[in-house]
């Protein structure tokens, strides 16, 4: 009796290990950094682009989480996830302050088009999140490893589809730690791979043509 509660609490462990590092290593800040990274290979000029990709991810995820891990360590926000749906829509607010003065910079540096294609279709999912947030939490996890997955797909071919595995890897780990309903990350993958990936797909083929 003592062995199998043993081995269950070690498969527990396991479990919820396996769910904190997916829900760490595929936050946010992180897949859209490398999703604006990749953004200027569907424009000309690749790789010596990657500058602007660069800087597009220093406005939208870089300062954004800065100045939540400040609000953290100062009390306002309970961590960096934004557990309470409460704080959610200021927290975005503020990120959406942060992309808006990026849009600002990409523009007067000529910024390729296909990056400003990625800000734009980042910009209407955190709108989205922000609207939504104090009424229901959808999961911002979900939605954006399902969107970078997909755009991922839509941009480098066929042969990263398996890409699409991270969003129910994700989503699981985001049910698993108890920090959304199985509702909630089934909405937010759908949000994301469909919504801010149509959004994408739709001002690639306008500005990028």
């Amino acid at each position: 009796m003592e062995q199998d509660v043993a081995v269950s609490s070690g498969a527990i462990r396991a479990k919820n290990h396996t769910a904190k590092w997916l829900t760490e290593v595929f936050q946010p800040p992180v897949v859209v950094t490398l999703q604006l990274l990749i953004s200027p290979l569907a424009g000309d000029g690749f790789p010596e682009t990657i500058g602007y990709g660069a800087l597009a991810a220093l406005f939208v995820c870089v300062l954004p989480l800065a100045v939540l891990l400040v609000l953290v360590r100062l009390g306002k926000v309970t961590d960096h996830h934004v557990s309470d749906r409460k704080q959610r829509a200021p927290v975005l607010l503020m990120a959406l302050g942060c992309i808006a003065v990026g849009l600002l910079v990409l523009g007067a540096v000529d910024a390729p088009k296909s990056v400003i294609a990625m800000v734009l279709a980042v910009v209407g999912g955190v709108a989205v999140l922000a609207v939504v947030s104090p009424f229901w939490k959808m999961s911002g996890h979900a939605a954006a490893v399902s969107c970078a997955a997909v755009v991922s797909v839509l941009m480098l071919g066929a042969a990263w589809t398996p890409l699409l595995l991270l969003v129910p890897a994700v989503s699981w780990s985001r049910v698993v730690l108890r920090a959304h309903s199985l509702a909630q990350v089934v909405a937010g993958s759908l949000f994301g791979g469909v919504v801010m990936a149509g959004i994408w797909w739709i001002l690639q083929g306008w500005l990028v043509g």
